[in-house]
C-alpha cells in the first residue's frame, strides 16, 4: 500500500524530542532502515544543529540495519551524539560491526545525559 498512510507510518519512527541536561533527546521506536529512516535523519540533524549533545533514546526501536547505523556514525561526526538503552538487536549490531567501540552507548537515558 502507498500514500499518505504509509508517509504517516514513516513519521511515527519517531517519537518526539525534548531537552535533558546540557542536550535534547529524541526518542524513536519501530524498524529503522533505509525506507524509514527519513524522519528520524531530519529529527537527529535538526537536533544537532541547536545542542552539543544528542541522547537518541533507542529503548523501543526493534530493529535497525546498515542505513540506521550509517546515519548515527555520521552524526557522531558532527555532534556528542549517546545512544541510550538499546536492546539486545541494536546491541548485537554494534557489536558486530565495532560500532560500539565508536559510538557512545549507555544504559538509560539518564546515564546518557550525564555520562561523558
Amino acid at each position: 500500500m502507498t500514500g499518505a498512510g504509509d508517509a504517516q507510518h514513516h513519521e511515527g519512527v519517531v517519537g518526539g524530542g525534548y531537552p535533558a541536561g546540557a542536550g535534547w533527546v529524541v526518542t524513536a521506536h519501530g524498524e529503522l532502515d533505509q525506507d524509514t529512516l527519513a524522519p528520524l535523519e531530519t529529527a537527529l540533524a535538526s537536533a544537532a544543529d541547536r545542542h552539543r549533545l544528542v541522547v537518541l533514546d533507542a529503548a523501543s526501536i526493534t530493529f535497525g540495519d546498515s542505513s540506521f547505523l550509517n546515519l548515527l556514525l555520521r552524526l557522531h561526526q558532527l555532534t556528542t551524539l549517546r545512544i541510550a538503552a538499546p536492546g539486545e538487536q541494536l546491541r548485537r549490531l554494534f557489536a558486530l560491526t565495532g560500532a560500539d567501540t565508536v559510538l557512545s552507548v549507555h544504559p538509560s537515558v539518564e546515564d546518557a545525559v550525564g555520562g561523558s
